[in-house]
């Protein structure tokens, strides 16, 4: 750790002379010296967003774990009685009652309720677990070791998932499974974007649902080939979290925007340098870093609060308090659509390892295309434009009949209602991440994570109202997030503020 002032203009050099310092804020350090996006960052960028396959695995493990395979007349002769008796009445399970949890605890009929259950405490867990981390990621456990200690813990819960004696200590460690789950992607996102430059973190931020969706699309693969042992199959799926902690993360550097607003200097000069040499840049000697609530005479506006924020520095700050609320309403509301348009996998009486694929491939195209519309139109534009698409056609959807051809229509108003929505639950991360200046950073997102966890609670409630009813309540609540949206500000070429203050005088200024 330095312990240089961070406030020093000058050094001493040879012979009394002193020579002039050049302190840059991080951003134009990248700019002007180490290099905005090139191959330490994309080597850096892939690493770090593998994590979002984990969090897939560990989320979406439940579609699998929780199905309800077919059941068969063990007799043979369609004598059996009902089948909400099972096997008192005739009947057994096609794969073996250990192919899934509705299975081995008869989790069907008038139990079935507990299967949303635990879909509900998971996410319930991640909304605590969000808050949680995403406060010691912003203060003194810092990005990269909240990381390893959710990857950890995750693979822990997810083991000890696989040997669950009971519904209800399976109810329990998916809790816990949930608390360590729900941060991942957001820690994996600020660690994977800060040490890049304001012209590629734009598009690189907009590429992390790609490892979400490549995670779904693989964990179908692998749950085809469990589908006889749900309890293996949270072996296989929690595996990779102890793998990437030991084979990923040492490769991993710690952001160096964290580094600087924990006052760790040399640290923060440290990693910059490694990108420039990386990069086949050069950092000369000359230059230094500085917050961007200092001058370049090394005053600082606010010390004291420089180096950490938690949630309620967010609300004390006019500015980010309003911003907070709106991210809180947008990133709920855009949940329920998401999850709740992805819900419908299971009502397609299809192959579910089938549809789960094709479902996680539809909506790369709608990553695609907004990361090359980011920089064009810019972030509120486009969030306004795929929520209000999506909205307009979850709407037509609950005006069409779901009879005869018109089925397939309202199958169509559904496939552009998800693409819409992917788009905007992608942009919502990078555009929440330069809402809110670095000391805070994570502790926004922890929070706008919670909304969304909340919103996921919600989704699978709303799909069981029937047939139109989820469609009019998605297709109003894209509608409604559309129109917050256009109170945010625009965050496109705008500095990543690293403290409280600099956002502020940041915002001065451009009132000005």
């Amino acid at each position: 750790m330095s312990t240089e002032p961070l406030l020093s203009a000058g050094g001493a050099v040879g012979g009394g002379e002193t020579k002039k310092v050049r302190r840059l804020s991080i951003d134009d350090a990248l700019a002007m010296h180490a290099g905005e996006f090139g191959r330490w960052q994309l080597q850096h960028f892939v690493l770090v967003s593998a994590a979002w396959a984990l969090e897939a695995l560990h989320t979406m493990v439940i579609i699998f774990a929780d199905r309800e395979p077919a059941m068969a007349c063990a007799a043979g002769d369609g004598r059996c009685g009902d089948r909400c008796a099972g096997a008192a009445a005739g009947w057994e399970w096609a794969d073996g009652a250990s192919s899934s949890t509705v299975a081995e605890w008869g989790l069907v009929c008038g139990e079935r309720y507990k299967v949303g259950l635990v879909q509900a405490v998971f996410f319930a867990g991640c909304m605590i677990g969000a808050g949680v981390f995403g406060h010691l990621s912003d203060s003194f456990l810092g990005r990269k070791a909240s990381l390893q200690a959710v990857c950890v813990l995750n693979a822990a819960f997810g083991l000890l998932t696989a040997l669950a004696p009971t519904y209800w200590a399976y109810a329990a460690l998916r809790l816990l499974t949930g608390f360590s789950t729900g941060s991942v992607g957001v820690l994996a996102f600020v660690l994977a974007t800060e040490p890049i430059g304001p012209s590629g973190r734009g598009a690189a931020g907009m590429s992390s649902f790609y490892f979400f969706s490549g995670g779904i699309a693989a964990l179908a693969g692998v749950a085809a080939l469990f589908q006889h042992s749900w309890r293996l199959l949270y072996v296989v799926t929690s595996l990779p979290s102890l793998v990437f902690v030991l084979a990923v993360m040492p490769f991993v550097s710690e952001s160096p925007r964290w580094y600087l607003v924990r006052r760790r200097v040399d640290d923060a000069m440290r990693v910059v340098r490694a990108i420039a040499s990386t990069n086949g840049r050069h950092v000369p000697d000359d230059v230094s870093l500085k917050l961007d609530d200092e001058g370049d005479e090394g005053r600082n506006v606010d010390e004291s609060s420089s180096s950490s924020g938690s949630i309620v520095d967010v609300f004390r700050s006019r500015t980010t308090r309003v911003r907070l609320v709106l991210s809180v309403f947008i990133n709920l509301l855009t949940s329920v659509v998401y999850y709740g348009l992805s819900l419908n996998v299971v009502n397609l009486k299809t192959n579910l390892y089938v549809s789960v694929v094709v479902n996680s491939l539809a909506e790369m195209p709608a990553y695609l295309l907004t990361a090359l519309l980011l920089d064009h139109f810019g972030r509120k534009p486009l969030a306004i434009g795929t929520m209000l698409l999506s909205g307009i056609f979850c709407t037509a959807g609950s005006l069409i009949p779901g009879v005869g051809i018109m089925r397939v229509v309202r199958m169509a108003c559904g496939v552009v209602g998800i693409f819409g929505m992917a788009a905007t639950y992608n942009l919502l991360f990078i555009y929440t991440a330069e809402l809110f200046p670095t000391v805070v950073r994570n502790a926004a997102l922890g929070c706008t994570a919670q909304a969304a966890q909340m919103g996921a609670i919600v989704a699978p409630l709303v799909v069981v109202l029937g047939e139109r009813v989820p469609f009019a309540v998605f297709g109003a609540s894209g509608i409604v997030g559309g129109l917050l949206v256009i109170y945010l500000p625009e965050t496109m070429n705008k500095p990543f503020y690293d403290t409280m203050a600099g956002l502020e005088e940041g915002e001065k200024t451009v009132l000005k």
